[in-house]
């Protein structure tokens, strides 16, 4: 049994990846704000099944904050760095909030771990670091020194300090550059929901650009079998720094993307054509050789497979509210 450490243990990836910690047998102590990006209900319900574990702590906490991180434990093994302040599009105009949680608060967790002798963590970084790179699939040895939003500039920022205090501190760190995930307990203002929410209420879908945009959609339980598959390398290695691609490998159209989210609901489509916004990406495409080869990671679900997962899963939700 392994004592983890997961920050933003409230949200979307974090509570699935806290319940398959806890499904494996560990202990968990999750840290989260329930910050109000989004409504607090959904976090709460995220977790409501966790806080019956015996083996599952919550803490109600910020990163940023010296005096709730004295309250973490002291005798973690594994930190995932998952919080953040997230969004492309919202960063541009709250740039500094982003500076502030995204480095400030990473900082601050580094710092911790530091003190405490934590020596082992999995970041949470993001495809957007790729920026519009021309060359695909994007592989983590591209030059990724032109990010197009703040949001990407602070995940970027976040990686080079982790490298800095593996270097100095050695602590052993791997990078995961998550590539769109999506399924159930997707975050509100995600498009895939936003888009299936639009379906069910019979109102228009609108898309931002001409639906050529394309994104390497992953499922969400691909994603936490490439974090869980990572959390098992760095407990076997030592002096380890790396940044792995965690995608499908398989991108998707924006256009195809809705078409399917109607097929599925059954409905015939009604798209209502918005300009691009800036700091959106044209596409985004994972070269995950890497995870394969270092993580054995294999992903086994399709978007359509995927997508039937997340609308049943929609729907219930739906129902109930």
């Amino acid at each position: 049994m392994l004592y983890y450490l997961v920050t933003g243990c409230a949200g979307f990836i974090g509570s699935h990846l806290c319940e398959k910690l806890l499904v494996n047998g560990h202990k968990v102590v999750g840290l989260d704000n329930f910050d109000d990006f989004y409504p607090r209900r959904f976090k709460e319900s995220n977790i409501r099944q966790l806080l019956g574990n015996s083996n599952f702590q919550l803490i109600e906490g910020s990163i940023c904050s010296t005096d709730d991180l004295k309250r973490l434990p002291d005798n973690v093994d594994c930190v995932i760095h998952l919080a953040a302040k997230t969004g492309v599009r919202p960063s541009i105009e709250q740039a500094d909030d982003y500076f502030h949680t995204n480095i400030l608060g990473t900082k601050k967790i580094l710092d911790w771990m530091v003190q405490k002798g934590v020596k082992k963590m999995i970041f949470a970084s993001s495809s957007s670091i790729y920026g519009n790179n021309e060359k695909v699939p994007f592989s983590e040895s591209d030059i990724v020194d032109y990010p197009i939003s703040p949001y990407a500039f602070t995940k970027k920022a976040c990686e080079l300090m982790n490298y800095n205090y593996h270097h100095l501190y050695g602590l052993d760190i791997i990078n995961l550059r998550f590539f769109t995930v999506y399924g159930p307990r997707q975050r509100p203002d995600l498009a895939i929901r936003k888009f299936s929410k639009m379906i069910k209420e019979n109102r228009p879908v609108t898309l931002y650009g001409d639906g050529s945009t394309s994104r390497d959609y992953t499922y969400i339980e691909d994603i936490i079998s490439g974090i869980i598959a990572s959390c098992t390398c760095l407990s076997s290695n030592n002096s380890i720094y790396d940044i792995i691609n965690i995608g499908n490998g398989s991108p998707t159209k924006l256009a195809d993307l809705v078409e399917y989210l109607y097929r599925l609901n059954d409905t015939i489509p009604n798209i209502q054509y918005l300009p691009m916004q800036k700091g959106d990406v044209l596409k985004t495409y994972a070269d995950i050789t890497k995870a394969k080869k270092k993580l054995n990671y294999f992903p086994t679900y399709s978007i359509l497979q995927g997508l039937s997962q997340f609308t049943k899963w929609h729907e219930e939700q739906m129902v109930s509210t």
